[in-house]
């Protein structure tokens, strides 16, 4: 059998371009986990109940802390230092001890809706980058 020459103009550009988007990737991916911070903590924030007494102060006590790179990922703090938040967020006994008062779970649902689209997130953040 002969030889056959193909010439494969498209893989040189192919490896240069993946060699672009290597050098993206750190950034790239601490932009990824600003956005799902900033959609968590919007999420909570989404999700707390407003109290007649105090107006919005547990609402406005969402914040994002710290983000740090850890050997397994990304760490991502959304705090809440108002001293009730707990109690809103998982439930409490009335002050009687007699009855129990449900839990909110403002952070907790906001972290479930969040990760049932986080495959989304990831996948548009990935097409922009390769575009």
């Amino acid at each position: 059998m002969g030889r056959v020459k193909v010439e494969l103009k498209g893989l040189k550009e192919l490896k240069e371009k993946l060699e672009r988007v290597q050098e993206q990737i750190p950034q790239v991916v601490g932009e990824l986990a600003k956005e799902i911070a900033g959609r968590l903590l919007r999420g909570a924030i989404k999700n707390t109940p407003v109290g007649e007494k105090n107006g919005g102060t547990l609402r406005r006590g969402w914040a994002i802390g710290n983000i740090t790179e850890t050997p397994q990922g990304y760490t991502i703090e959304i705090i809440n230092p108002i001293e009730y938040a707990p109690y809103v967020e998982f439930g409490h006994r009335t002050k009687n001890h007699k009855g129990w008062v449900k839990g909110q779970f403002m952070f907790t649902i906001a972290k479930k809706e969040l990760s049932e689209n986080i495959n989304v997130i990831i996948e548009r953040k990935l097409a922009e980058l390769f575009r």
